[in-house]
C-alpha cells in the first residue's frame, strides 16, 4: 500500500525545524510521507529538512500585513501543491498557514488537522488596530476552519473563545496538546546550586507584548538593591511597531543593569548557565516553547497568569505567576528568589517533573499522529 503524505504547512521555515522538526522524524517513523511547505527556505534549512527525510516546497507567503491579491496567490500556489504532491492530509500551523491552508485544502477536498498555536498581536485587542485585525481574522478563520476534520488547541483559552466568537461551534471536533513539546534528551536537566548570585534569564521576541520593557525596568531595580544579581537577555532585535529600541538595550547593557546576549543558538546552555527563566508576556501565546525549554532544563518560572503562559507553572511549585504589565508583581519573585536562594533547586527539580509529565515531546506527537491517523481511518 503507498504511503499516506502529510503537508505541513507553516510561515517560516526554521519553525519546521526547531518546532516541528521531532513532529516531522515522528510522522516518517509512523511511515507516512511528509512534504513542507513554507515561505524563504535557506539553503541549511532545505538540507537539514531534506535530512530528515522529509520534501520541502517554497511557497510565496506574506507573513505580516494584509494584502488580498498576495493572500489569493499564496492559496493559488498552496493548491497547486496539493494537487501535484497528491496529499492525503494538510497539517497547517500558525495564523496563515491556517486560513489559506485550510481553504486551499477545502477546496481540494483534502482533510486538514489546524493546530491553533496562539492568536497573537491580532486577539490582544490593546489598540484599534488589533481589534480590526481581530475582527477580520475571524471572518477569516470561520470561512476556512469550519469544514476542517480536527481544530487542535495549545490552551484551553484560545478555545473558549472561538466559541464565543462562533468561529467555531461546540459540534466541530477538536483535541488539545500541550504545546509543540519540548525534546527531554535535548534539554536535559541540571540541579541548580544556592549562591548569593542569582541570575534571571528572559528569551523572547524583542517587542513590548513579551514584557521584555517590564524586565529591564525590575531589573533596574533589582540590581540597584541586589548588585550581585544578573539579568539576562537574548532576541534578536526586531523592525515590528512594537519593537525594542537595540540602542536602549546595549545603553542597559553598557550600565550593567542586563547582559544582552543578541541572538543564541545555544539555549540549553544559556538555561543551565542561569537561576530562573522570566517570561512576563501579555502577548495572547498558544504555549510558550522558551517555558517548557526552562521547565525541562530545571529552571523556576515566573511568567504571566494570562492565555498560554499559565499553563507552564504550579503556582508555589515550580514558580510564580503574576498580573499582567504591573511592575511590582513582576519584581515581588525575582526578589523572592534572590533572597531565598535556596527555593531554586527545589522549584528546578518541580519544573522538570511537570516537563516529564506533560511536556515531553514524544507524548505530544504520539498524540498528534493517533489523531492524522484516526481521520485517514488507517
Amino acid at each position: 500500500m503507498d504511503k499516506k503524505r502529510i503537508l505541513l504547512i507553516a510561515s517560516f521555515a526554521g519553525s519546521l525545524i526547531r518546532f516541528r522538526g521531532d513532529f516531522i522524524k515522528s510522522l516518517i517513523a509512523n511511515d507516512f510521507e511528509v512534504f513542507t511547505a513554507a515561505p524563504e527556505y535557506t539553503e541549511s534549512d532545505t538540507k537539514i529538512i531534506k535530512a530528515m527525510g522529509a520534501i520541502p516546497i517554497e511557497f510565496n507567503l506574506q507573513r505580516t500585513g494584509l494584502n488580498p491579491l498576495n493572500d489569493l496567490k499564496s492559496i493559488k500556489e498552496l493548491k497547486s501543491i496539493m494537487k501535484d504532491n497528491k496529499i492525503d492530509l494538510v497539517f497547517p500551523y500558525t495564523v496563515k498557514p491556517v486560513i489559506y491552508g485550510s481553504m486551499a485544502a477545502n477546496s481540494c477536498k483534502i482533510p486538514v488537522i489546524s493546530l491553533i498555536t496562539g492568536l497573537g498581536y491580532a486577539f490582544t485587542g490593546l489598540s484599534a488596530k488589533a481589534r480590526t485585525l481581530q475582527r477580520f481574522n475571524e471572518i477569516l478563520y470561520k470561512l476556512s476552519i469550519r469544514k476542517n476534520k480536527i481544530i487542535v488547541f495549545q490552551n484551553k483559552d484560545d478555545y473558549q473563545l472561538f466559541l464565543d466568537r462562533k468561529v467555531i461551534s461546540k459540534q466541530q471536533r477538536v483535541d488539545f496538546v500541550s504545546g509543540s513539546g519540548v525534546n527531554l534528551n535535548q534539554f536535559t536537566f541540571k540541579e541548580k546550586n544556592a549562591s548569593d548570585k542569582v541570575s534571571f534569564l528572559l528569551v523572547a521576541r524583542l517587542i513590548q507584548e513579551k514584557g521584555i520593557a517590564l524586565y529591564m525596568e525590575a531589573a533596574k531595580l533589582l540590581k540597584a538593591k541586589y548588585p550581585k544579581a544578573e539579568f539576562n537577555l537574548i532576541g534578536a532585535p526586531e523592525t515590528s511597531p512594537s519593537a525594542i529600541s537595540e540602542d536602549e538595550l546595549n545603553e542597559m547593557h553598557k550600565e550593567g543593569i542586563i547582559v544582552f546576549h543578541g541572538k543564541q543558538n545555544n539555549i540549553e546552555e544559556h538555561l543551565h548557565q542561569n537561576d530562573i527563566f522570566v517570561l512576563p508576556s501579555y502577548y495572547r501565546e498558544g504555549l510558550p516553547r522558551t517555558t517548557l525549554e526552562a521547565c525541562a532544563c530545571g529552571n523556576p518560572i515566573i511568567t504571566t497568569d494570562s492565555v498560554g503562559c499559565r499553563e507552564a507553572v504550579k503556582e508555589g511549585e515550580n514558580g510564580f505567576l503574576i498580573e499582567p504589565q504591573n511592575l511590582e508583581a513582576l519584581v515581588k519573585p525575582m526578589e523572592y528568589f534572590i533572597t531565598h536562594p535556596d527555593k531554586i533547586k527545589d522549584m528546578g527539580i518541580n519544573s522538570r517533573k511537570y516537563a516529564e509529565e506533560r511536556f515531553d515531546v514524544n507524548i505530544i506527537n504520539n498524540d498528534l499522529v493517533q489523531l492524522i491517523k484516526s481521520v485517514l481511518k488507517i
